[in-house]
């Protein structure tokens, strides 16, 4: 097993790794603990109280962090007609049909995000055992697969900071909300509507404590555990 590194251990000295930290606390020591020499993201880390084999207690939705994520975010739009000519206009970074397909079979996948036109499904849809995996593919619930005349709309949206949560195969949410460059107020900013957004897609089928566990982390940073209740009471203003 590798043994941690100098800077890692000396970040622990910062914090009580057994205490829960009101939510304004921790983002302010994911900052504090952050060491490495580019700008880390800051990622929330949730344990749901939900059993991801049952279709009623699946969770996925999508939410625009007010501000942003830091991150660059490179879009892919299957689209043909008018509906390129707008998504080009809108300012996607790749925009065809046909083209894309063939190029992400022979396996090119330098693109963040996919949208595409209902009307090009019967196409994407022969990418699904590649993107699938990867969380890659369009799709309703995501709010990828978008009508022509919303498309201008959406792109905007991603370059703002529309992410996407999913519960992966151990009841477990990963979502980015920042850069550790970012003030603490507009990580407070983010990880409260994030909480919002978690707390109303709350499935039919989930029983009991619905939120169980929450750590904040930067990239290769500690995690810092938040108390669970406070965040949940989180509201924008």
């Amino acid at each position: 097993m590798a043994r941690a590194g100098k800077k890692y251990l000396e970040s622990l000295e910062k914090f009580d790794r057994s205490q829960f930290y009101p939510p304004d606390e921790a983002v302010k020591l994911v900052k504090e603990t952050s060491f490495t020499k580019f700008d880390a993201t800051v990622e929330v880390h949730m344990r749901i109280g939900v059993d991801p084999r049952h279709a009623d207690q699946q969770i996925r939705g999508v939410v625009l962090l007010p501000s942003g994520t830091g991150a660059e975010v490179r879009i892919l739009v299957f689209a043909e007609g008018d509906a390129a000519r707008a998504a080009d206009e809108a300012g996607a970074d790749y925009v065809g049909s046909d083209e894309y397909v063939k190029k992400i079979q022979e396996g090119w996948l330098d693109f963040d995000v996919a949208v595409a036109t209902p009307q090009i499904m019967s196409k994407v849809g022969r990418l699904g055992k590649v993107l699938g995996p990867r969380g890659l593919m369009p799709s309703p619930k995501a709010g990828t697969i978008c009508q022509p005349d919303n498309l201008p709309q959406l792109i905007n949206e991603l370059r703002l900071g529309r992410v996407e949560f999913r519960l992966d195969k151990t009841a477990n949410l990963h979502v980015p909300i920042g850069k550790v460059s970012f003030t603490e107020e507009q990580l407070m900013d983010n990880l409260t509507v994030l909480m919002e957004a978690v707390i109303k897609a709350r499935p039919t089928g989930a029983k009991g404590q619905y939120i169980k566990k929450i750590v904040l982390t930067s990239t290769m940073g500690a995690g810092i555990k938040l108390d669970v209740l406070q965040a949940e009471q989180l509201q924008a203003a």
